[in-house]
C-alpha cells in the first residue's frame, strides 16, 4: 500500500487555514515592511533620512499606527529587527497591529545567493536554522512567514536548473513554516528586467508555477495553509510594446488557472516595481477579469503601497499625518482592487512614478 505522510495533525491544519484565510478577507491585503537594512538605506536615501535604527522604528511607527489601517490591511510582512521594536510609547509593535486586527508576519529567508552552474541565476539561503527560527517566531507573535525567490528571464533562463532548485527551496521552506506553525507565503517572482513580451512573460510563469506546485506537492505541503505571492504577468521593463491592464490581467489569470490548485485560498501579488497607480490598476483588472479565479486575489505590496508615503514623510515628525494619510489611501484603493471595485481616481504623491529597481533584493 502507498504511504502519504502526514506531518500535521487535524487542528494544526485548522489553525493554518484559518490564518490564510484571515489574511485574504475580501477588500484586504498584505503590507510588505519587511525591507532589510541596506534596502531601507536606499529608500531613506532618497529622501535625505538617516539609515539609523531610531529611524526605522520610526518610520515602521508610523505605517503601524495610521488610524483605520487595518480596514484594508490584513497583514504586515515584518523584518527580524521590526518584529523587536516598540513604539515610543514603548508598545511592543506585535501588539499594536494585533490590537488593529492585523496579523504580524516575518521574512525568513536569508537573502539570495548565485546558483553555481549556471548563467548567473539565484536561489535562496536561510534553510539551516529555519525550524527553530519559526519556532521562535511563533512565540513571539508571528502567525506567517515570506520567502522569495526571484528567476529572471532571458536567452538562455530561467534554466531547469534554477527552477528546479527554487521550487525545491520553496517548498521545503513551507513545510519547515508549516510544522512551527506559521503559513509559509510562497514567492516564486519572475522578474520584469528584459525586453521581453507579455506571452514570453506568461509562458515563462507558467513554467515557475508548474514547478513550484510540484514540488510543494512532493513535500507534502498542506495548500489550505498556504498563500501564494507571485508577480502579475507584465511585458520586460524595457519591452517596446505597451499593453492594457486588461491585456496584463488575461495573462495574468491563464497562468494561475493553468498551474494553481484551487485549494490554495489566496494569491496576494507583488508589485514588482510597477508605480503605485499601475500596480493597483493591473490588480484591478485581474479582479475584474472574466476567467476561472477559484482564488482570493490580492495584494502584498511594499514600494507600490510606500513610495508615496515616503515622498511625504521626509523624515520629518510634523509630516506623520500626511503620510499616513497617503498609506491609507493607497490601502483603500487596492482594497477596492481587490475586490474589482476601483475607479482609478485615488493616485497619490508619487502614484505615477515607476518604481523598478533592476535586479531588485529585500
Amino acid at each position: 500500500m502507498p504511504v502519504f505522510p502526514s506531518y500535521l495533525t487535524p487542528e494544526q491544519e485548522e489553525e493554518l487555514r484559518n490564518i490564510a484565510n484571515a489574511i485574504v478577507a475580501p477588500g484586504k491585503g498584505i503590507l510588505a515592511a519587511d525591507e532589510s537594512t541596506g534596502t531601507i538605506a536606499k529608500r531613506f536615501a532618497g529622501i535625505g533620512v538617516e539609515n539609523t535604527e531610531e529611524n526605522r522604528r520610526r518610520y515602521r511607527e508610523l505605517l503601524f499606527t495610521a488610524e483605520n489601517v487595518g480596514e484594508n490591511i490584513s497583514g504586515v510582512i515584518l523584518f527580524h529587527e521590526t518584529l523587536y521594536h516598540k513604539t515610543k510609547d514603548g508598545v511592543p509593535f506585535v501588539k499594536i497591529l494585533n490590537d488593529k486586527g492585523i496579523i504580524p508576519g516575518i521574512k525568513v529567508d536569508k537573502g539570495m545567493v548565485v546558483l553555481a552552474g549556471t548563467d548567473g541565476e539565484s536561489t535562496t539561503q536561510g534553510l539551516d536554522g529555519l525550524s527553530e527560527r519559526c519556532a521562535q517566531y511563533k512565540k513571539d507573535g508571528a502567525q506567517f512567514a515570506k520567502w522569495r525567490c526571484a528567476l529572471k528571464i532571458g536567452d538562455q533562463t530561467p534554466s531547469y536548473q534554477a527552477m528546479f532548485e527554487n521550487a525545491n527551496v520553496l517548498a521545503r521552506y513551507a513545510s519547515i513554516c508549516q510544522q512551527n506553525g506559521l503559513v509559509p507565503i510562497v514567492e516564486p517572482e519572475v522578474l520584469c528586467d528584459g525586453e521581453h513580451d507579455l506571452y514570453t512573460a506568461q509562458k515563462v510563469t507558467e513554467q515557475v508555477l508548474a514547478f513550484t506546485y510540484k514540488a510543494l506537492s512532493d513535500h507534502h505541503v498542506y495548500l489550505e495553509g498556504t498563500l501564494l505571492k507571485p508577480n502579475m504577468v507584465t511585458a520586460g521593463q524595457s519591452c517596446t510594446q505597451k499593453y492594457t491592464p486588461e491585456q496584463n490581467a488575461r495573462a495574468t489569470v491563464l497562468a494561475l488557472s493553468r498551474t494553481v490548485p484551487a485549494a490554495m485560498p489566496g494569491v496576494v501579488f507583488l508589485s514588482g516595481g510597477q508605480s503605485e497607480e499601475d500596480a493597483t490598476l493591473n490588480l484591478n483588472a485581474i479582479n475584474q477579469y472574466q476567467g476561472p479565479k477559484p482564488w482570493a486575489l490580492s495584494f502584498s505590496f511594499g514600494r507600490a503601497l510606500q513610495a508615496s508615503v515616503l515622498k511625504a514623510w521626509q523624515g520629518e515628525e510634523k509630516n506623520k499625518e500626511a503620510a499616513q494619510t497617503q498609506l491609507i489611501t493607497r490601502a483603500k484603493a487596492n482594497g477596492l482592487a481587490s475586490l474589482g471595485k476601483y475607479q482609478g481616481d485615488m493616485a497619490t504623491a508619487a502614484g505615477e512614478q515607476s518604481l523598478f529597481v533592476p535586479k531588485h533584493t529585500y
